[in-house]
């Protein structure tokens, strides 16, 4: 019977006792054993170098490593792991790299190994994903096409203060522009953070968000205050379709490393919290490598928009032909005697009508079709909102 079949080392051992034995050919001997005369000659040999100690099966493992990792180097990927405990190993590969060139450092597959041997690996439950929704919004192909806005959800710092973050990223280079703890998350705050933002880095030509307010409202076109100075400023205000974030992806990606990073635990103080955002913001976008642009940080893809911010804000102008007509204080026009409703959120501002036909008149402000007028109803019609084809988005 062949030892692979019973004990290993029992069967070799009475192997080698019946061959010092004698009185049977080496032919029947591998025979009586079910094995080779190959197998059997090997297992003699070892038997003559190593004695009893050279049966059994060895390790197969190779006597020399001339790709094992130097210690030091494992030392300091660990420790690369240590001081940013979110960064995967690609990244931290990535950055070591960048930051000490002349080492040579592990594939990031064997840079895994060596922080999940040294515990720092955290497992993670497999998750299901749905199909990726096509995108229907304008392409992010260079810096300041489409910056995406959100607040992250609130919490409560130590000391019992609210913090909502407001987010401002680059669609394309993924550089996170804004990152700052508002007390409410409403529309003058918002526009505030805006504003140093623009005049720090231009403007936009358009500005992803979700259909809550700031950002958008429930009136005519969805037109939120803050969305009607963005289009007096000549950027387009894209939404995305409710219950799908994941339209807004990057930035949604953002908020998960955001709130490990800088809110689990939160910090004592706002005064802190904000400090924990501004340094997540510098390391995210001048150290931190991102995997879809290739390991490189952000902040060597984006540069500032080629649109300054303005001195003065200008109402939207129309071409000749388009028949205009003002907001009042309370969302009303005047039109052929009567008294339409808008929207109170382009009080005071000039909104554009261009007939269809004999009964209906577009609404339009500045780029945006934001609705129809029903000329024999006197009403409005509140339609998808439609960018004109001269617009750059």
């Amino acid at each position: 019977m062949s030892w692979k079949q019973t004990s290993v080392d029992g069967e070799q051992a009475r192997f080698i006792e019946r061959w010092q034995a004698g009185g049977v050919s080496f032919v029947d001997l591998c025979r009586d054993f079910d094995i080779s005369r190959k197998t059997g000659y090997k297992r003699v040999d070892r038997f003559r170098w190593n004695g009893w100690e050279g049966l059994g099966d060895l390790s197969r493992a190779p006597r020399r490593r001339p790709n094992t990792t130097p210690r030091g180097v494992a030392e300091r990927l660990i420790t690369a792991r240590m001081s940013r405990p979110t960064w995967g190993p690609k990244k931290l590969v990535a950055w070591l790299r960048a930051e000490e060139p002349v080492v040579r450092w592990p594939a990031a597959s064997t840079a895994g190994d060596i922080l999940d041997r040294a515990g720092l690996v955290r497992r993670r439950k497999r998750r299901r994903h749905a199909a990726p929704w096509d995108e229907p919004f304008a392409a992010a192909d260079h810096p300041n096409d489409v910056w995406s806005i959100d607040f992250k959800g609130w919490f409560r710092t130590q000391d019992g203060v609210r913090v909502d973050p407001l987010t401002v990223q680059d669609a394309a280079s993924r550089y996170l522009l804004v990152c700052n703890g508002l007390e409410k998350p409403n529309g003058p705050q918002a526009r505030r953070v805006l504003e140093r933002a623009f005049r720090e880095y231009g403007l936009p030509w358009a500005i992803r968000s979700d259909n809550g307010p700031p950002f958008a409202s429930v009136g005519l076109g969805s037109l939120s205050p803050l969305a009607v100075w963005w289009v007096k400023l000549g950027i387009v205000p894209e939404r995305i379709e409710p219950g799908h974030p994941e339209q807004n992806g990057r930035l949604e990606r953002l908020h998960r490393t955001l709130k490990a990073e800088t809110a689990t635990p939160p910090r004592s103080t706002r005064r802190t919290q904000q400090r924990a955002f501004d340094t997540f913001r510098d390391t995210y976008n001048t150290e931190r490598p991102h995997e879809a642009l290739g390991q490189t940080p952000p902040a060597r893809l984006y540069h500032s928009s080629y649109r300054p911010y303005p001195n003065r804000v200008s109402a939207p102008e129309y071409e000749l032909g388009v028949t205009v007509r003002k907001v009042r204080t309370n969302g009303q026009i005047k039109w052929r005697g009567d008294m339409v409703y808008l929207s109170e959120a382009l009080k005071g501002e000039p909104i554009g009508l261009v007939p269809q036909d004999d009964r209906y008149w577009n609404i339009q402000f500045g780029p945006l079709s934001i609705g129809l007028l029903n000329n024999h109803a006197r009403c409005v019609l509140n339609t998808p909102i439609k960018v004109s084809p001269m617009s750059p988005v």
